[in-house]
Formats: structure tokens, sequence, C-alpha cells
């Protein structure tokens, strides 16, 4: 027989489960949008610069030269803000999941040893 303490012991657990994955979704969020805020600025004043450098030039070769350097630059910080970024996704998912697993074991029948 169940007991209806058992129901609201069962629906506080889920509760409490479900209130630690949306604080990790929400921490994990806030962390992303601070890393995106990051780049964006440090993307922004790399801008700025290679435009004052730019701007400064005497001659062809030398203004393809700041384009050339400029260009490296921009696209190496894209790719390794883009990687850790991404990192950053996976591990939100991960945690965000994890107090889940304990929920999702309950209902999932043990393989057969």
């Amino acid at each position: 027989m169940v007991k209806v303490e058992d129901i609201q012991a069962y629906g506080k657990e889920h509760f409490d489960t479900m209130v630690a994955s949306a604080a990790t979704l929400q921490s994990g969020v806030q962390a992303i949008a601070s890393a995106y805020g990051e780049y964006t600025k440090k993307s922004f004043e790399d801008t700025k610069s290679f435009v004052e450098k730019l701007s400064g030039v005497k001659s062809l070769d030398k203004a393809v030269e700041v384009q050339t350097e400029y260009a490296k630059s921009a696209y190496e910080t894209f790719v390794a803000e883009s990687q850790k970024i991404a990192g950053m996704y996976t591990d939100l998912a991960k945690e965000t999941f994890k107090p889940l697993q304990g929920m999702v074991a309950k209902f999932t029948p043990a393989a057969a040893a």
C-alpha cells in the first residue's frame, strides 16, 4: 500500500533534483554569456587597433603586412575562443543532467549480470 508520506517524499526528491539541475543550467549559461562578452570586447579592441595601425601605413606592402597579421591573429583568436566556448557548452550539458541521472537510474531496469 502506498502511503501519502511516500508520495510526498518522492515528489520532494524530484523537485529538489530539478531545482539543482536548473541552478546548474543558470550558472552555466551566465558563464557562457560572460565568455561571449569577453570575446566580443577583445575582438572589438583588436579591430580598433588594426584600423589605427592601418591608417598609419604609408605603403601598400606595409598595409598588406598589417592586414595579414590582423587576419591571422583574428582567426587564431576565433578558433581558440570557439573551442573554449564549445567546451563550456559540453560541460554545461554534463553538469545540468548529472542530478537527473539518479532519477533515470531508478526507472531503468538493471542489466542482467
